[in-house]
């Protein structure tokens, strides 16, 4: 009996294997021990996971997440996870593996992570062998949730779209400067708020200027995170809700760039029961 995680900074997926059959699923919040410590965690699985996952004792617990690419955060999530399940052989590792094994499975290619934050990796079939760094909602995510929301936001403060578009926002959301800069600097999680905005972008991305504004985000993901492997014969597979709701944009963005698109899927969920089926 194994346990896979699936975690990101909005939510978390749970499975319990035994075989080839799945007993329960769960979900929980995001987690991500970069920002948060072992208690804090701790607190949220003790009361979000199922009973069913939390009575069982699974005997290898697989945890792919965001934040957990260094050993200082890995051993905060172990912590937490040893806390409540008497398992000895615990695997912490990050949400990008976890992407590269769904999306590429034993075969070369780009694995790209595009939810929330967003991440990107070449893999050669069996391991990531080079990593452009993320950063973060401040210093990159370039193409994520955060990085969209934060553009739009700047975009509507600084009066660069239309004006009955950033009316529209602002009422729809209930927006002012001061909530704006509030919740933007002295928020827990800001990275989510601003992701939060992405349902505005996919309803509205037909107006021009909201168009030309996504595309111009994915051009940086791309130029500052997967050119970056000057491996442009390879296919580009993407992960998440930003590659799922801006598909076509995002395709048209690469093209431009003769850069090629491969498979667009919601989680790796999937994938890593059937990784972990065949490698067991």
């Amino acid at each position: 009996m194994i346990l896979i995680a699936d975690c990101g900074s909005t939510k978390t997926d749970w499975v319990l294997c035994d075989g080839d059959n799945v007993l329960a699923r769960a979900r929980t919040q995001g987690l991500n021990p970069t920002h948060q410590d072992s208690d804090e965690i701790f607190e949220i699985l003790s009361s979000e996971l199922t009973d069913e996952i939390t009575s069982q004792t699974p005997e290898k617990i697989y945890f792919y997440g965001a934040g957990c690419a260094y050993e200082t955060a890995n051993n905060r999530m172990r912590q937490a996870l040893e806390n409540i399940f008497p398992t000895k052989e615990i695997y912490i590792n990050s949400d990008l593996l976890a992407a590269a094994r769904a999306l590429c499975k034993h075969e070369e290619g780009i694995a790209c992570i595009l939810g929330t934050g967003s991440n990107s990796c070449l893999f050669d079939g069996e391991k990531i062998i080079e990593n452009t760094p993320s950063l973060g909602y401040i210093l990159g995510d370039e193409g994520s949730g955060a990085h969209l929301g934060r553009q739009l936001l700047s975009d509507c403060l600084k009066k660069q779209l239309p004006k009955k578009v950033c009316e529209k926002f602002f009422e729809q959301y209930n927006l002012n400067v001061a909530t704006i800069l509030e919740k933007t600097y002295h928020s827990s999680l800001p990275n989510r708020w601003l992701a939060s905005f992405t349902p505005f972008l996919s309803e509205n991305k037909n107006i021009p200027e909201i168009s030309t504004m996504l595309k111009q985000c994915f051009t940086q993901f791309f130029q500052r995170n997967t050119m970056t492997y000057r491996r442009s014969w390879l296919p580009i597979h993407i992960i998440g809700n930003i590659g799922i709701h801006f598909g076509e944009e995002i395709k048209e963005t690469a093209e431009s760039l003769g850069l090629s698109i491969g498979n667009i899927v919601d989680s790796p969920m999937n994938g890593l029961i059937e990784y972990h089926k065949q490698n067991s």
